[in-house]
C-alpha cells in the first residue's frame, strides 16, 4: 500500500492556517485518482460513487457514515490550489519512485494497453 501522507509536504504552501479547514489534500487527490482510474467522467459523478461504493470509501478513509465532499467544494479547492501546478505530477514521480525501490518495476517488461476506444465524433462535423 501507498502511503499519501507525504502529499501534504506538497502543497503546504497551497494551504493558510486561517479560517475554516478545507477538505484534506489528500481526499482530494485520491478523489482524482478514483476519478481517473475508473475512467469516471465527472468529479459529480465520481463523488456519487464514492457516497455509495464502500471500496472507494475505504480507499479514502472514510467510514460507512461519514460525509463525502460536496462536488462543488472539490471544484472550488482544486481550482484554487491545484490548477495550474504541476502537484500531480510530482505525485506520479514520488509514487513512481516508490515503486522502483520496491523492486515493483522492471524494465525487462512493457506492457501496451490496446483497448479500442470508440470515438464519442460528430461525423457531420468536419472541423
Amino acid at each position: 500500500s501507498i502511503d499519501f501522507t507525504f502529499i501534504y509536504d506538497l502543497v503546504k504552501d497551497m494551504y493558510s492556517e486561517v479560517g475554516r479547514p478545507s477538505i484534506d489534500p489528500v481526499i482530494l487527490v485520491k478523489l482524482t485518482f478514483i476519478q481517473y482510474t475508473f475512467g469516471i467522467r465527472s468529479m459529480r459523478k465520481t463523488i456519487e460513487e464514492a457516497e455509495t461504493n464502500m471500496a472507494y470509501r475505504w480507499f479514502l478513509g472514510y467510514g460507512f457514515h461519514d460525509k463525502v465532499p460536496h462536488f462543488s467544494t472539490f471544484g472550488k479547492n482544486y481550482e484554487r490550489r491545484f490548477k495550474d501546478t504541476d502537484l500531480f505530477e510530482q505525485i506520479f514521480y514520488r509514487i513512481l519512485i516508490t515503486a522502483a525501490d520496491r523492486k515493483l518495476i522492471s524494465a525487462e517488461h512493457v506492457f501496451v494497453d490496446s483497448t479500442h476506444v470508440k470515438a464519442n465524433a460528430n461525423k457531420r462535423k468536419f472541423e
